[in-house]
């Protein structure tokens, strides 16, 4: 076959997600989220990458590359340059063993750091900068104590994985790798069983941004489910830091997740989001569907609850501004005139109740509440 016929995919874009909580991210989103962070960026040397939940090591690849074109000048000698950056600038903690080898075999070119095919001359170790430590939960009263995990679904043996994310089961994540980093980004997993009836989950994702946060990093963007604009199980006090948190520059949401990862389904959608410590200010909103995008700059707590799309604020700014009587104030209670959906009709009666079936005469004596209302007029 020639080579204007032949076909070399990316090996990361051909990947099956481990499960509908841990799902890889493909290269092109990568980009779409690391063009998040200013250009200037990929030019300094001394500039530190962390991703605390690595699964193919996409992120970290792809910050490979960029850096790789920005050093040129600083570093010409390309070995010496490959050396620098993935000693000195690139860091990844990987959420299982077998993530760990893919992550390491992607960055480095070998499943260990210092192999004899690593492109990285300077590692005397198996895993360089990408860890996995196995870690146990912590059990307090049948939960662990870090992620919520039951005990009675993930105290496991040694065969099986726990779950147990190193990032998140610590109250000092600094002490991992002992230093500070200028840009935290990643895909964390989404949630765990929890126990509960059915195929009940609760989210975990929510726990990677407050780690991220607690070691300051000067840029944090990660890409996450939808779910925490409206709150949902466990996340309406995340919803409040984040709509009150003013350092959030960017969001880009898509409201159909296969948008992003072809074949999978999340409920609520997906969005990326971009964290900058030291700006604050008004946060640019990216509605995508469908491949077009609507965007606005607002503040995320204008209202009590977050208006998801930028073209709907206006409409409502402009209801709110005539202060007029809300449908909240007006729509009636369950049962508002305290009659159960299978009450029929009487023989006979003074007033007309119209109920599944149809409708016919009923006592109003024997109506006990709404009685205000008989007389008025409805809507149904």
């Amino acid at each position: 076959m020639s080579n204007s016929n032949s076909y070399n995919p990316d090996v990361l874009t051909c990947l099956a997600n481990l499960s509908s909580d841990e799902i890889f991210t493909p290269p092109q989103m990568v980009n779409d989220i690391l063009d998040l962070l200013p250009q200037e960026i990929w030019s300094d040397k001394n500039a530190t990458f962390l991703d605390p939940m690595s699964k193919s090591g996409v992120f970290l690849r792809e910050i490979a590359k960029r850096l790789m074109a920005g050093l040129e000048n600083t570093i010409p000698d390309k070995q010496d340059r490959i050396n620098h950056i993935f000693k000195n600038q690139l860091y990844g903690i990987a959420i299982t063993e077998l993530t760990s080898l893919l992550s390491r075999r992607s960055v480095y070119c070998s499943k260990t750091a210092n192999g004899n095919y690593s492109v990285c001359e300077t590692f005397d170790n198996e895993q360089g900068n990408i860890l996995f430590e196995r870690i146990a939960h912590t059990w307090v009263n049948g939960r662990c104590q870090f992620c919520g995990a039951s005990q009675e679904n993930y105290e496991r043996g040694e065969e099986l994985e726990t779950h147990a994310y190193h990032f998140i089961h610590t109250d000092q994540p600094e002490e991992i790798f002992e230093m500070k980093f200028d840009v935290i980004v990643g895909n964390p997993p989404y949630q765990l069983s929890d126990g509960g009836f059915g195929r009940s989950a609760s989210p975990i994702y929510q726990n990677f941004v407050h780690q991220a946060k607690k070691l300051n990093p000067r840029f944090l963007t990660m890409i996450i489910p939808s779910r925490w604009f409206a709150g949902g199980k466990g996340l309406n006090d995340f919803r409040k830091e984040m709509l009150n948190d003013d350092r959030i520059r960017k969001i880009v949401d898509f409201e159909d997740a296969s948008e992003c990862f072809p074949g999978v389904d999340i409920a609520g959608g997906i969005c990326y989001f971009l964290w900058e410590r030291d700006s604050s200010g008004l946060c640019e909103v990216v509605n995508m569907h469908n491949g077009a995008e609507a965007v606005s700059t607002r503040a995320l707590n204008e209202f009590k609850t977050f208006i998801r799309h930028g073209n709907a604020v206006p409409i409502i700014r402009k209801v709110l501004a005539k202060k007029e009587k809300r449908m909240h104030e007006q729509v009636s209670s369950y049962k508002p005139f305290g009659l159960r959906t299978f009450v029929k009709p009487q023989k006979t009666g003074d007033v007309t109740l119209r109920w599944q079936k149809g409708e016919g005469p009923y006592n109003r004596k024997e109506i006990t509440a709404g009685v205000g209302m008989i007389d008025k007029w409805k809507v149904i």
